[in-house]
Formats: C-alpha cells, sequence, structure tokens
C-alpha cells in the first residue's frame, strides 16, 4: 500500500470535524482497492448530480420539494438503489464503485445523498441507526428521516420500530435518542468497521490492515483496533509490530475481557520475535 493514500486519508481527516470534506475522505478509504483513484474525477460526479437536482428545483424551494428533486435525479433518473443481492460484497463500500454502479449499502449511499443535498443547499445529518445507516434533515429535530437505500424514503417513528425490531429481533428497545446526527468521523468509523468486518471474514489480513491502519489514525486511542491490528499483524507474521500493537492494547484496556488471552499471545510473540535475533 503507498504511504500517499495514507497521507491523503490523514489530510483529509486530521483537521476540525466541520472541515473534514466527507466525500473526499470517504474517496480515500477507496484507495484501499484502488490506490490510483481518481478523487477529483469523482467529486466532480457528484457536483454534476447536484447540479441536475438544482436544475430542478424552484427557487426556495421546500425541503420536501429538495427531497423530491434529489429523490428524481438519483433514484429515479440515475436508477441508484440498494444492493440487496450482493450485500457484503466490499465494493458497496466504496463511494466511486457506488458511483460507478449505482448501487450500495445504506452508510455509503447515505453518503452520497448527503454531499449531493448539501451542494444544493439542504442540510442532511447522517443517523448511525442501528444496523441500518439513515440521514435526516438538520434543524428539523426527528421529524424528516430519510432511507437512501430505499430509494429516499421518508421513513416515521412507527417504521424505525419495526426496522428496528426486525434486525435485532425486539433485542434493541427503540428510542428516539437512536436518531442522534452522526459526526462524520463517527460515519467514517462505521465505513471502514463495515470494511474490517468484511476483509475478516475472508482472511484477508493485507485488506484488513490498510482498512485498520485508516480506524487508528481516525482514533490512535482505539484499543480495540490496536489488538484487532496486532493480531493481523501476527497472522501475516510481522511479530514485532503484532507485539508492539497488543502490548498498547493491555496498556489502554488491562481489564479487558480478553486480556488473559492476549497475555499468552504476547508471550508466544516475545518468543518469535526472539527467534529473529
Amino acid at each position: 500500500m503507498s504511504q500517499d493514500s495514507y497521507q491523503d486519508f490523514r489530510r483529509v481527516v486530521e483537521c476540525p470535524e466541520e472541515k473534514i470534506d466527507l466525500a473526499r475522505a470517504a474517496l480515500t478509504i477507496a484507495q484501499v482497492d484502488y490506490p490510483d483513484l481518481d478523487i477529483a474525477a469523482y467529486l466532480a460526479r457528484i457536483d454534476e448530480l447536484a447540479a441536475n437536482v438544482t436544475d430542478r428545483l424552484i427557487t426556495k424551494s421546500d425541503i420536501f420539494r429538495s427531497i423530491a428533486a434529489l429523490n428524481w435525479v438519483l433514484f429515479q433518473s440515475r436508477g441508484f438503489r440498494g444492493n440487496r443481492d450482493d450485500y457484503f460484497d466490499p465494493k458497496n463500500s466504496f463511494l466511486n464503485e457506488v458511483i460507478e454502479r449505482k448501487t450500495g449499502i445504506p452508510i455509503t449511499l447515505s453518503v452520497l445523498y448527503m454531499e449531493i443535498a448539501q451542494r444544493t443547499g439542504l442540510r442532511l445529518e447522517g443517523v448511525s441507526f442501528p444496523g441500518h445507516f439513515l440521514v435526516k434533515v438538520a434543524g428539523e429535530g426527528d421529524n424528516i428521516v430519510i432511507d437512501p437505500y430505499s430509494g429516499g424514503e421518508i421513513v416515521g417513528m412507527e417504521q424505525l420500530a419495526k426496522m428496528l425490531y426486525a434486525l435485532y429481533d425486539g433485542k434493541i428497545p427503540f428510542h428516539p435518542d437512536l436518531l442522534a446526527p452522526a459526526t462524520k468521523t463517527q460515519i467514517l468509523k462505521r465505513m471502514l468497521n463495515n470494511l474490517k468486518v468484511i476483509y475478516l471474514k475472508q482472511n484477508n489480513w493485507a485488506k484488513g490492515l490498510e482498512v485498520v491502519d485508516r480506524l487508528v489514525i481516525l482514533d490512535p486511542g482505539s484499543a480495540e483496533d490496536l489488538r484487532d491490528r496486532g493480531m493481523m499483524y501476527a497472522q501475516m507474521e510481522c511479530f514485532r509490530q503484532a507485539l508492539e500493537d497488543l502490548q498498547s492494547y493491555l496498556r489502554l484496556a488491562p481489564g479487558a475481557r480478553d486480556a488473559q488471552e492476549i497475555r499468552e499471545q504476547i508471550g508466544d510473540l516475545v518468543k518469535q520475535v526472539a527467534q529473529i535475533h
């Protein structure tokens, strides 16, 4: 993996929250699979989609007309849709592939939706709803919640409660606090965590490592990410790096449930590192 791509990601996220360019940051995540990605070209395509929406808007159009125009352009004219056939394809997590293939998962479609809306003057916020990312109109409380994965449908509280029940079999009770706005950093973390889970399930340690490196850039004090990176290094037989990360994990989370297991792993890694000399 080119250090340039890490530098691109670091440059775009290591700034005050309000200055993070969410679309650009999401596209730098895609450099995990597309190191030579032309980010400017995809930003221009988002601009073009926004221009199409603006062309359909009446001057001083109200919120619902703005949503209708955005939905028409994105879902009816351009044919974007949720990928219900291959939900866990990693391409669904890369914004460039979502733009190319016109299909994605809730969070990537939501990022595209928010970025187009922002360019047309409609301010939306991401919502880290359990199991299904959503967006809502900023400044409108929890009254206007939109599901880009379902064609920009406006969803009410009763629908959301039913969605949550279906996703978690009633184990998570619905509460309006679940509709709290997500920060851009939280959105990027959720995108990266989705990818991390996919690559871990595939035993694709190299790609998983590139994803977790970005998570550590976002939150250097994340004990869980340091542990996961250490375990990936161990799988790749990078024993010294694995040892450093797992030792850092125990310093940050000495009382973790898996602390004893990690201590045993550290003992094995110490022996492995000693054999290198």
